[in-house]
């Protein structure tokens, strides 16, 4: 099963259609370490995001911070019970 996402409205059709035809040229294995870079670049930014607003947040609290953005405030006082919820 292929699932071709729509095209992003900032996107030309013709340049919409390069992209897949890229996609489609790598191999399975090619395209999961894309995602898998894209995956890192993203968690690398949202914790540069809560960083930027949240100064005096230590490396702990970023990771905190991170992990309440990602699996919500129930799981979050699942894990670290004794601890407060920090904004990211």
């Amino acid at each position: 099963m292929h699932l071709i996402p729509d095209r992003p409205a900032d996107t030309t059709p013709e340049a919409w259609e390069a992209q897949l035809a890229f996609l489609r040229r790598m191999s399975g294995s090619r395209r999961a370490a894309a995602a898998f870079a894209l995956t890192r670049l993203a968690r690398e930014a949202s914790r540069a995001g809560i960083r930027s607003r949240h100064p005096d947040y230590g490396p702990d609290e970023v990771r905190r911070a991170f992990f309440r953005m990602l699996h919500g405030d129930s799981t979050t006082r699942t894990v670290w019970p004794d601890r407060e919820l920090l904004e990211p």
